[in-house]
């Protein structure tokens, strides 16, 4: 493939913390051909200084805070690469993840997306993914209804799928990321290479995944694919049933917990969702 060049998105927000360590684990890639592009989101820490001492080895696109969908999405626009990767600011890569990933679409030119396998840490300490956290490869898309199986530090996929399928939509605070994988592995297989190249920090306060009521977001993704996506009669009973029982149950701990008017909203999304769908 001639070394195409490969266009890496790292968005950031108040997180100069640990974004040197994420940006210089792409400059320390083995693969020769890549821009980096940070997205500053807005941020009001040490962020524009740390960023403006690499120079010209980044492009630094600065944006007014608006949510980590709304800066991928700028990232994407204004790279060049022929395919993309997405790095989160407080996580890393070893050395040879772009090349591995380069060599599966060399090998693979049908492959649209893949990722690799990562090595989690946990405030500090090495910890092993649960069972049910194991990466699928290829048709992965009942199994991704029930949880996010796609990291995005550690996914590389083709511009091209972009035009297919979308962006990250930008009306979601948190599982934007669950909401795309769904929509790219309803029609497409996601491949998982098997070396672990990510080091996927997690623990820290400002993560997205500490978000409340993140199953409210799944749902609604949920809910958008049955109406908008052409899905198989078995995609389409698999999201039905997933999409009753996290309504179920989300509802259901709403009512527990007093908030009564977001278990109607929820009810009403779901019945709404299903109604408008037949098996």
């Amino acid at each position: 493939m001639n070394n195409p060049l490969v266009s890496v998105i790292i968005p950031t927000y108040n997180r100069a913390w640990t974004l040197e360590a994420a940006v210089d684990s792409v400059l320390a890639q083995e693969y020769p051909n890549v821009e980096l592009l940070v997205v500053d989101d807005g941020s009001t820490d040490e962020t524009p200084a740390l960023l403006g001492r690499y120079g010209d080895t980044i492009r630094i696109l600065t944006l007014e805070n608006g949510g980590v969908s709304r800066a991928r999405n700028h990232g994407i626009s204004a790279s060049t690469g022929e395919f993309i990767a997405f790095l989160d600011s407080d996580d890393s890569w070893l050395p040879g993840k772009l090349t591995e990933q380069v060599g599966f679409f060399e090998k693979n030119p049908d492959a649209l997306i893949c990722q690799t396998e990562e090595i989690w840490i946990r405030n500090g300490k090495r910890v092993n993914p649960c069972k049910h956290h194991k990466k699928p490869s290829g048709d992965i898309f009942e199994a991704s209804l029930h949880l996010c199986l796609v990291s995005p530090s550690a996914v590389m996929m083709r511009r091209s799928l972009f035009g297919a399928v979308g962006l990250f939509d930008e009306s979601l605070p948190a599982c934007e990321d669950y909401d795309l994988w769904l929509r790219i592995a309803c029609h497409y297989p996601v491949y998982t290479t098997p070396s672990p190249l990510v080091v996927k920090h997690g623990g820290h306060d400002d993560q997205l995944s500490k978000t409340p009521l993140l199953d409210r977001f799944r749902i609604q993704s949920m809910a958008r694919l049955l109406e908008r996506e052409a899905l198989s009669a078995p995609q389409k009973e698999a999201t039905r049933a997933v999409l009753q029982k996290k309504g179920r149950i989300y509802a259901g701990g709403c009512l527990k917990h007093g908030r009564e008017e977001e278990a109607v909203t929820i009810n009403r999304m779901v019945e709404e969702a299903l109604q408008g769908t037949s098996v």
